[in-house]
C-alpha cells in the first residue's frame, strides 16, 4: 500500500475503480467502455458508445441485485456497471 511522507497509508491511491459499459453477445460479453469518476473524456466516449448501441437496438440496464435490473435510456455516470442487451423475443 502506498505511504505518504508521514508514513500513513492511502488505500486506493493507485487503484481507482472503473465503471464498465458491456454488451451481452455471442462471446458472453464485450467491454465497450470504461470510465473513472473524474475522467470526463472517458465518460463522454462511453456516452457515445451507449447511444450507438441504443441505435443498434440494444437495451441498457443497470443491475439492482440478484435477478433485478433497471432499464436506462441514458448512461448513468454513477453506475458501476451498465449492461447492453438485445430485447427478449416473444410477446
Amino acid at each position: 500500500m502506498p505511504l505518504s511522507a508521514g508514513g500513513a497509508t492511502h488505500a486506493g491511491a493507485y487503484h481507482q475503480p472503473m465503471a464498465q459499459l458491456i454488451r451481452m453477445d455471442g462471446s458472453g460479453h464485450t467491454t465497450l467502455a470504461e470510465w473513472g469518476a473524474a475522467d470526463d473524456a472517458a465518460f463522454a466516449e462511453a456516452v457515445e458508445e451507449f447511444r450507438g448501441q441504443l441505435e443498434l437496438g440494444y437495451i441498457g440496464t443497470v443491475p439492482d441485485g440478484p435477478g433485478k435490473a433497471t432499464h436506462v435510456r441514458e448512461l448513468p455516470r454513477e453506475a458501476d456497471l451498465v449492461i447492453m442487451r438485445r430485447p427478449i423475443a416473444g410477446g
